[in-house]
Order: structure tokens, then sequence, then C-alpha cells
């Protein structure tokens, strides 16, 4: 059979051959007709073409959708580290502490004649008084507690002063002089205070205190024509009695847990002591007294080594 046109620009081979090959098409009329081996593999060709083309397209479609989207997103920002907290010194616990200072004191004094009923003032008041250095020993223990926005410490403490602070004494009514010296003093008592920082301690404290003071001897004339010479008689060692009030600044070391640094100015009064003139070597009573009333003014720096008992740390 020989090659057939069924329609322009499509030309159908002759049976015969189609045979030979097995396969078959429709043709515009419906019937099965028969392709060819180089058809197959050009429709092949062409649809492995097709799919490339279709993958490369969809791919440079997803980049400038992502393009795009990542464009509409706002940008991140680095997150801030945590800020670092500091630590929160704690007040509470015990101390022991130490330190030195300086101070001064002073005394009003009246002489009496003890031999008359009542006694009779043969002086007016005159006033003495004296200097030195003294150092302190302390130790106490402190309650940190909150009051709304404030932090207040609260303590109690005992203290005892080693002292050197001495002076001259002149009664001038009878010529007479010696040395006095404080040798020691000593106090119990609380203080109250406000932290200003975590590590600043601003405070009032007050209590009970007793002071010691050696006792004038020789007491020597100091007029003319005697001065110098001993009058044979002395002054006996006392004790006074009293209280103080003293304000201090305390500060936390930062370099060293627990370790603290204070300065307190302190004042003290004390009641008003008899102190009876004797005579050297018989200690007899010679009707002569002096009535004192002393003032002791304190500014001491200490070290002070706090401690607690498995609380938190301190600072």
């Amino acid at each position: 059979m020989t090659d057939r046109v069924v329609s322009p620009g499509v030309l159908l081979l002759s049976d015969s051959h189609n045979r030979k090959t097995g396969y078959s098409y429709p043709t515009e009329f419906g019937n099965q007709c028969e392709s060819t081996p180089q058809a197959v593999g050009f429709d092949a060709r062409f649809e492995g073409l097709i799919m490339k083309k279709l993958t490369l397209a969809l791919a440079v479609t997803a980049a400038f959708a992502g393009q795009a989207i990542a464009a509409d997103m706002p940008a991140r920002v680095a997150k801030a580290p945590p800020p670092v907290v500091a630590p929160v010194a704690n007040w509470t616990g015990c101390y022991i502490s130490g330190g030195i200072g300086y101070g001064l004191w002073q005394q009003e004094n009246v002489g009496y004649d003890a031999t008359t009923l009542p006694r009779t003032a043969v002086t007016g008041e005159f006033d003495t008084g004296g200097r030195g250095w003294l150092g302190r020993g302390q130790a106490g223990c402190d309650y940190q507690v909150g009051m709304g926005t404030w932090n207040v410490v609260i303590g109690v403490f005992g203290d005892y002063d080693w002292a050197n602070m001495h002076g001259r004494v002149s009664d001038p009514v009878f010529g007479a002089a010696g040395t006095e010296k404080m040798s020691s003093q000593w106090a119990v008592g609380g203080r109250i205070g406000w932290l200003a920082t975590p590590q600043l301690l601003t405070y009032f404290s007050g209590g009970y205190t007793e002071a010691n003071f050696d006792a004038i001897n020789p007491v020597v004339f100091n007029v003319a024509p005697n001065i110098g010479l001993n009058t044979g008689y002395y002054l006996p060692g006392a004790t006074y009695k009293g209280w103080f009030l003293g304000s201090g600044l305390e500060y936390s070391l930062n370099w060293m847990p627990g370790l603290y640094l204070k300065t307190e100015y302190r004042f003290s009064e004390f009641d008003v002591g008899t102190n009876r003139i004797l005579a050297v070597g018989t200690n007899a009573v010679t009707g002569g007294e002096i009535d004192s009333r002393k003032f002791v003014q304190t500014v001491m720096t200490s070290l002070v080594w706090k401690f607690n008992f498995g609380g938190a740390p301190l600072y």
C-alpha cells in the first residue's frame, strides 16, 4: 500500500510499514493509526525538556518568594545579656572589732569642807581636763530588717577602752595641783542605723558606761614659796558612772567578705563623784572633799570582722 496524506501537514506511512513497527496512534477520524519508534523517542525527549524547564521555573520562583518574605519579616534584634545582680549586703550577724582613737575629758570641780554640817563649799567651780590616746575592743550582734523602702540595722554591743588620757588638776584656792589620768572606760548599749547604700551604714548608739580615773598622787603645791613640794595629801582613784550617746559610719570592705571599717564619735556624761582628800601613808580623812562631774568625748576608728551562724553570706 502507498503512503497517504490524511490532512495538510500529516503524512501517513503505508500500512505495511506500520505493521512492521507494531505501534499505532489515533487519527483525526478516530481510527487507530500506528506510529513509528522515531516519533515515540521525540515525544519522550520533548516531555523531559518541558519537565526540566518547569522544575527550573519553580526553583527560581521559590528563591524570589523566599527573598520577598525575608524582606518583609522584621530584623532580628540581639537579646541583651541579663543584668548582673550585685550581691546584697547582709548585716545580720555578730562581730568583734578592735580600734584606736583619740579622746578628751573635762570636769567641773567644787571644793568642800566636810567638817561642818552641812558641808560648806570653800571654792567656786573650777574646770580642768585632759586628753590622750585610747584603744577599744568591742563585741556585738546586729539584725537587719526591712521597713518599707528602708533597710534598718538594730544591734547590741559591749566594749572596753584602754586609755592614756591625762591632764593637770589645779586648785585655785589652796594652791594644790596634781596629774589626773583616765585609764579605762567600758560601755554596754545598743545602736540603730539606716543603710544609705547596701555597703554603708549610718547609725546612732547609746547606753550605760563607767570610767576609771587613777589616783592623784602626789598632790603638790603650785604656789610660791612651796611650788612642787608635796602637800602630804592625795586623792584616791575613783569610778564614775554615766551614760553615752554616739553616732558613726560603718562600711563594708568588698575585697574581703565579713570585713568592715567604722568610725564612731561618742559623748559620755558621768554622775557627780565625791572625792575625799586623804593623808599620804595613813589614809586619814582630812575633812576636805572635791566634787567632780566628768565629760568624755572620743573618736574611734575600728576594723570589724562580722560573722553569722549559718545565714546568708556577708558582704
